[in-house]
């Protein structure tokens, strides 16, 4: 380890500890926390299946920065760079369309044995998997439906394709040691105000049920569903609401899932984590960034991803909480792209175990807002610098900048050459 690092560590481990802060045992924590990092970012929402079906379901990728995965051995390898650059030992995140099989199968055929090459692979590098079935970008989704859809055969089909990746989790879960959350997002919307808002919430009620009818061991695979405001194609009406699946989740005891670019542009889901903790079992995130829309920029250290890393921090919600990423930028390395967003997640989460929380508590009970603001702000300037830098090196990965020569390095030796 650097001299240079070990010494700053150690002068800000005593300036955190006069305030009660262990900062060894804060880092022993951090390494436990897993942040599922997404597939698609590596190849801009395309995936394997049905790679020249046009995306679709208000996704939008922008910008053509080359070297975009063609193929699951290349995507698995830019996953390999990235997390070599990132500390901690993380998760997965794949959609289904990122099965990894030489036989021709639509989606609501898919099986555990499509994605036995994943599996194997994830073992072999100590990570977890997630999972999420794809509801978007295929034939059957063009008018904008799928479990919400009027036409019933159309609707079995996104029902079976749900089924299909519970028992494709399950299976993560099973071989991986890690438990797989499952999770349902769906596009089902109007462009303009529909005449009926009822009736398609009734149907993903009842398909909804039907796909988590059978019963699959917690430990294995966990479900969540995600709501959204709107998307493109669907500005006047989405039928997976927030206030739906508010209310589906907790009813039926699933993950509720808050994707930070899924809100109207002055929400932020920091503020609903406090409220959903008394009444969710769980809860999934999407950490994203949206910008004037559900834009998905890649995180960045803002105030909001300070706030959701304090809320976890704050009310001790880490044990109950799943953190995901969901973003995808084509105007810069990917790879880069997934270790900014990355490490600045783990980031916001250390910065927030190291603040002092219950002397803020304190303060606020006794009506002190004083000393509440003030310590706030004077923390802001603790050299919370110096423990992400020996975090890092004593994880085995690059502190600071460094990482970018890395990832210019994989550029020019391996993205460049995929044309």
């Amino acid at each position: 380890m650097s001299s240079d690092i070990q010494k700053n560590y150690e002068a800000a481990k005593q300036q955190y500890a006069a305030h009660g802060i262990d900062t060894d045992a804060v880092l022993k924590q951090l390494e436990t926390i897993k942040i599922s990092m997404h597939c698609w970012q590596g190849d801009d929402v395309r995936g394997f299946l049905n790679r020249d079906q046009e995306l679709t379901g208000g996704i939008s990728v922008t910008g053509s920065y080359p070297g975009a995965a063609r193929t699951p051995d290349e995507l698995r390898a830019d996953l390999e760079k990235a997390f070599s650059l990132i500390p901690g030992k993380h998760k997965v995140n794949l959609h289904a369309i990122y099965a990894d099989t030489d036989e021709k199968v639509d989606l609501d055929r898919l099986e555990p044995k499509h994605f036995e090459r994943w599996a194997d692979w994830a073992k072999a590098q100590g990570l977890g998997l997630d999972f999420n079935p794809t509801c978007f970008s295929h034939e059957k989704s063009e008018d904008g439906f799928t479990l919400s859809h009027a036409d019933p055969e159309i609707r079995r089909f996104w029902i079976d394709h749900c089924k299909a990746s519970r028992k494709i989790g399950a299976y993560f879960g099973e071989r991986l040691g890690q438990t797989c959350v499952t999770n349902v997002w769906i596009p089902d919307g109007f462009k303009d105000i529909p005449a009926d808002r009822m009736a398609p919430r009734q149907r993903l009620m009842a398909a909804l049920d039907e796909v988590f009818a059978e019963e699959i061991d917690p430990k294995l695979n966990l479900d969540a569903v995600e709501s959204k405001l709107f998307g493109l194609g669907s500005e006047a009406y989405v039928v997976g609401s927030h206030e739906f699946y508010m209310g589906y989740g907790i009813t039926r005891n699933k993950l509720i899932c808050l994707d930070a670019g899924h809100f109207h542009p002055t929400e932020v889901i920091s503020n609903k984590l406090s409220s959903l903790a008394l009444f969710a079992d769980g809860i999934l995130l999407h950490v994203s960034r949206p910008m004037r829309w559900d834009s998905d920029h890649v995180v960045i250290l803002d105030d909001e991803l300070m706030d959701i890393g304090r809320e976890l921090v704050r009310h001790d919600l880490l044990g109950k909480t799943y953190i995901g990423l969901d973003f995808f930028d084509a105007s810069i390395n990917r790879v880069a792209a997934w270790v900014i967003g990355t490490r600045n997640t783990v980031k916001a989460l250390l910065r927030a175990m190291l603040e002092p929380v219950e002397a803020l508590k304190k303060a606020e009970l006794e009506g002190d807002y004083t000393t509440r603001l003030a310590l706030s702000e004077e923390f802001k300037s603790y050299p919370f610098g110096a423990v992400w830098d020996y975090y890092c090196e004593k994880m085995g990965v690059p502190a600071r900048e460094s990482w970018i020569a890395d990832v210019k390095r994989y550029e020019k030796e391996v993205l460049l050459k995929r044309g």
